[in-house]
């Protein structure tokens, strides 16, 4: 062995061979071998930093274990992709685009009715996966993202809205399936180094929101290399000369460490026959979510991407069929900035542009996938779970030779169906934006800086969604909602509808809403109306003021006649007052509760609430 290392010429390597064990002579040939012997550049001799050294390999150890394939075709594949990068390769080369089959549906019509109702139905026979593996940072908040408020009339964070809408789905498809067996549906959470622990005191700390322990898993995701010039070289971290620079390699790792924790095989065993994928701020997702599965049920797609109408030109990812010269098909998503480009070269000279409808023929990616499960485990024993990534180096000058700073491979979820043959079910589902996209993403700062009239995506337009979703769902089950008034909040100029909040687990599905709704009802502008109970019946309410109503689910509630008081106020508030909880002064405002009328019944029976 340390011939083999002297033939190497790495002499610090070689002065160094004595304190190494076999596992590490081994990871320093193949290092080395491999174009990396730069990594040892300085080290010093024995007996200097030992435990250091040691750390290194320990490091290298999990790289090379946490890639499909190790660190050697991690190196491979960066110096293909870095060649074709420098070169300004067309990924889209030889590919002509055109529009791919899907599924545009309208809420609350028939066929919205009975795709939910399918959905429902198969929702004991899915898996959940929440894609959650950053920090708030970027949006003005220290916390995780899953912890943030969806809304702060109720302050249910991100994580309780989405496992209350887990558990309320749950419910509605066992009672569907009189007969069967109770079944518990699994979430899977992918976190990060950065994420994991507080994510698991989250779930601890608030007994895992009413779901049980067991049928939740968190997959911690690695990271990747970072590579500091075209030839693939592995950069050193600038603080630690015995560490590598190392970055998030992309949600795309989802794919692999679901292949390698085995979980798909127990999902399999319990019956499980669709995996859900979602993000991890979206308030409005689980809206959207039961007619979207209904659809993969009844088009038997093994890839359904959930989807939004888009505006030519918006910054989001466009669901396009490419056919290429040699007759190889795939329905992907295309990159925005890309997309536009490839169509001026292909097909139309106009490139991306709004069709009759008044948006593109593209619809919106948002990031959600419905996998059919066998078909993906299939795909996975090919591939690993290793997803086509792409390198995005930020170049000094036109020379495209040096890089500003280091950079690494990366993938992305939605990029699966890349690896697909032809002949898969690939479709989508479109959906309205109000009912199924209203992502949390951008800092006040920033989203102040969005031209007019184009999504803000702020935790201030995210909770105005939810707001404006409810309303607009009431409107279409019959309560007379008045319309919205327009505010500014944090620079941001949006809707103010009635504040109106439900648990899933009072109504899940539109047709929940319907059955749940009677007489003639009426919400003012001004109203705050919150429902906290799975059993209770709104009849003949007119509503200017607030009402807060909460049952446990064995009380039968039903809220009627005039109810009429101060409400609860929005005041506004300074986004770069420290005084005040990040939590709300991202939003630009919080809420006063003057007065309400608060129904709380803790006890089984049947009630009736008036003022």
């Amino acid at each position: 062995m340390a011939e083999s290392i002297a033939d190497l010429n790495c002499p610090n390597l070689q002065k160094n061979l004595s304190i190494l064990s076999p596992d590490h002579v081994e990871l320093a040939k193949m290092l080395v071998q491999n174009g990396q012997s730069h990594l040892f550049d300085e080290w010093p001799e024995p007996g200097v930093d030992d435990e250091e050294k040691f750390a290194f390999f320990y490091q290298v150890t999990r790289l090379n274990a946490s890639y499909p394939g190790g660190i050697v075709q991690y190196i491979n594949n960066a110096r293909e992709l870095l060649a074709d990068s420098k070169a300004g390769k067309n990924p889209f080369d030889g590919f002509t685009p055109s529009v791919p089959t899907g599924e545009n549906l309208t809420f609350a019509d028939e066929n919205f009715i009975k795709y939910e109702e399918t959905g429902v139905k198969e929702a004991k026979h899915t898996a959940f996966v929440l894609v959650a593996g950053g920090l708030g940072e970027r949006l003005g908040y220290n916390g995780i993202k899953i912890s943030l408020p969806s809304e702060t009339s109720t302050g249910a964070c991100f994580l309780q809205l989405y496992i209350e809408s887990i558990l309320a789905l749950q419910e509605a498809s066992c009672k569907l399936s009189e007969g069967e067996s109770h079944k518990d549906i699994p979430l899977a959470i992918m976190t990060s180094d950065d994420t994991h622990a507080r994510t698991l005191e989250l779930l601890e700390s608030n007994s895992y929101f009413g779901m049980k322990p067991t049928q939740v898993s968190l997959l911690k995701q690695g990271k990747v290399a970072c590579l500091a010039d075209n030839d693939a070289k592995i950069a050193v971290d600038p603080n630690n000369k015995y560490r590598i620079q190392t970055k998030p390699h992309g949600h795309g790792d989802v794919h692999s460490l679901l292949y390698s924790s085995g979980l798909l095989n127990q999902w399999q065993d319990a019956g499980v026959k669709w995996v859900l994928f979602f993000q991890d701020t979206n308030g409005l997702l689980f809206k959207a979510i039961p007619a979207s599965l209904g659809v993969s049920v009844t088009k038997k797609y093994e890839v359904n991407s959930l989807a939004v109408p888009r505006k030519a030109k918006e910054a989001i990812g466009g669901i396009t069929k490419l056919t290429h010269a040699d007759g190889r098909t795939m329905v992907i998503n295309v990159e925005y900035n890309q997309l536009d480009p490839l169509l001026r070269a292909t097909i139309n000279p106009e490139g991306d542009v709004n069709c009759e409808t008044g948006f593109s023929p593209f619809p919106g990616n948002i990031n959600q996938l419905i996998l059919e499960l066998e078909s993906y485990m299939e795909e996975l024993k090919k591939t690993k779970g290793a997803i086509k990534e792409f390198v995005n180096p930020k170049y000094k000058d036109s020379t495209r030779t040096l890089f500003k700073s280091s950079t690494r491979l990366e993938c992305m979820m939605q990029d699966y169906p890349k690896n697909l043959p032809p002949t898969a079910r690939v479709g989508f589902t479109v959906m309205d934006i109000w009912l199924a996209y209203a992502p949390v993403k951008n800092n006040p700062e920033d989203a102040a800086k969005v031209p007019k009239g184009n999504p803000y995506h702020s935790a201030t337009s995210g909770e105005m969604a939810i707001y404006r979703a409810h309303s607009l769902i009431l409107r279409k089950a019959g309560v007379q909602i008045s319309d919205p008034v327009i505010d500014v909040f944090n620079g941001q100029e949006v809707e103010v509808w009635p504040r109106i909040v439900w648990k899933p687990k009072w109504a899940i599905t539109f047709s929940d809403v319907k059955r749940k709704i009677e007489g003639s009802c009426s919400i003012s502008q001004k109203s705050t109306m919150l429902i906290k109970g799975r059993n209770i019946v709104i009849n003949n309410l007119s509503l200017d003021g607030a009402l807060v109503v909460d049952a446990v689910d064995d009380a039968e509630v039903k809220v009627e006649g005039c109810v009429q008081n101060s409400s609860w106020t929005l005041e506004k508030v300074d986004w770069k007052d420290t005084s005040i909880p990040e939590e709300i002064r991202i939003r630009g405002f919080k809420i006063n509760k003057v007065d309400q009328l608060e129904g709380n019944f803790q006890q089984p029976g049947k009630y009736n609430l008036k003022p």
